[in-house]
């Protein structure tokens, strides 16, 4: 675990964000107390429009209206 100084992280901040990036594990410390570690962001990944086509099916009563005894119980009023 590298521990650097805020000092130390202002002046090298590119190359500590190369470290985290690598895998590296970087630690701030205000005096010699850890207060942040410096880590990489996981990107989010892109939705793919029909990536689950043929792998889910939907009832063919979804359409249909529910039955009285069901929407009772979806009352709002």
């Amino acid at each position: 675990m590298a521990q650097f100084s805020v000092h130390d992280a202002k002046t090298n901040l590119s190359r500590l964000i190369a470290e985290a990036l690598a895998g590296g594990d970087v630690v701030i410390a205000r005096g010699s107390v850890p207060v942040v570690r410096l880590v990489p962001v996981v990107p989010v990944g892109r939705r793919c429009f029909g990536a689950l086509k043929g792998k889910i099916a939907v009832d063919p009563r979804f359409d249909e209206p529910l039955p009285d005894d069901e929407l009772t119980g979806w009352s709002l009023g």
